[in-house]
């Protein structure tokens, strides 16, 4: 059955539903992802909680669906496009195909698109609002839903992983299950909270440090929450990791902007300002810090993508703070910026015990 992918901009393509064709017009923003590999980490990643996402590698499934690399318990995106999906898996750990898979969760999947020109389309006009449809006729109303995202995927109540040293509280915007087990993976106990907790009761928690997680939509949408994140940084080592990275920004007095097409990939290569190197990161983010913003925040930028310029990272002249802008966990993507957890680990330590050489 044909099926049709309409931009808000202007232009459609047509194309071909795998499975079942679906009985309403899908609507979402559009945004692309470049990686050859990593289908599934994308499709269950919280940060793309109703978007409509193109991969641009021309075959995505073959090698199938399996639990281990799910970063969520359910796929986000809204729709999915590809030029072609495979249906026959080729892996040992597969347990169904990409396609099943986003069936069985009423995901559409269109295939055989022009996923190249769709891209130009978005690098030329920006990530923008879109409709898939079995209808040819251009539709105009391209409004999308106003309810923040954040909201939808942060758990309802908290949730106590691992038993070690450091306690880490994880503020859940939406994380990625890769970021709680790299945190177990270096030993430390963590706490999941919702997205929505209290600096006091963050403090009752007893931690040694916090992380702000990554998770879908603009920043400015937690606005009401900065207050709480703001006296979270001002009391407790923290690390920020994509959105969290963002709101720390803006809790600090600093601000966002949208960029045209984002960040999205595995392949991002980022200059650490502090030692010289240069490394690539896994990223997926449509905002980012406004680095003109930043020093009357008492920030600086440490980390800096080496292709546009952007920011993708900060600390903190005084406070005991590190964000990143790319994904230090790596799924999927390269692992070199692991060295993020460690020094985020480094920062709690090494803060506990100039307190208890204060005290």
């Amino acid at each position: 059955m044909d099926g049709y992918l309409h931009l808000s901009e202007g232009i459609s393509y047509k194309g071909s539903w795998v499975g079942k064709q679906p009985d309403k017009e899908i609507k979402g923003e559009v945004v692309f992802f470049t990686g050859m590999t990593g289908y599934q980490e994308v499709l269950t990643d919280p940060s793309y909680k109703d978007q409509i996402v193109v991969f641009t590698y021309p075959l995505i499934g073959n090698y199938g669906i399996n639990k281990k690399d799910a970063e969520s318990l359910v796929p986000q995106p809204a729709a999915v496009i590809v030029y072609e999906a495979e249906t026959h898996c080729f892996h040992y750990e597969s347990e169904m195909s990409m396609s099943d898979y986003l069936q069985k969760w009423n995901i559409p999947v269109l295939s055989h698109i022009d996923t190249r020109a769709v891209v130009k389309s978005i690098r030329e006009h920006g990530s923008m609002p879109a409709i898939l449809s079995d209808k040819k006729e251009f539709l105009k109303d391209f409004t999308l839903s106003p309810d923040m995202k954040v909201k939808q995927v942060s758990i309802s109540k908290p949730k106590v992983y691992g038993e070690g040293y450091p306690h880490i509280v994880l503020f859940d915007f939406g994380y990625k299950k890769s970021i709680l087990d790299s945190l177990l993976n270096k030993g430390c106990k963590v706490t999941v909270v919702p997205y929505d907790s209290t600096f006091e009761y963050i403090q009752s928690l007893q931690p040694d440090g916090v992380l702000l997680s990554n998770g879908p939509g603009d920043p400015k949408e937690l606005t009401e929450k900065l207050p709480q994140i703001k006296k979270v940084i001002e009391h407790l080592p923290t690390l920020g990791i994509c959105l969290g990275h963002q709101l720390a920004a803006l809790a600090l007095g600093g601000d966002t902007k949208k960029m045209l097409f984002g960040h999205r990939g595995a392949n991002q290569p980022v200059c650490d300002h502090q030692t010289g190197k240069v490394f690539m990161s896994s990223q997926n983010h449509s905002y980012v810090v406004d680095e003109q913003s930043i020093s009357k925040a008492g920030l600086s930028a440490r980390f800096i993508n080496s292709n546009d310029g952007s920011v993708e990272g900060l600390s903190h002249k005084t406070l005991p703070l590190v964000t990143v802008q790319f994904h230090p966990e790596a799924h999927p993507g390269p692992a070199d910026s692991d060295f993020v957890f460690d020094e985020f680990i480094n920062l709690v330590e090494s803060t506990k015990r100039r307190e208890v050489n204060y005290a």
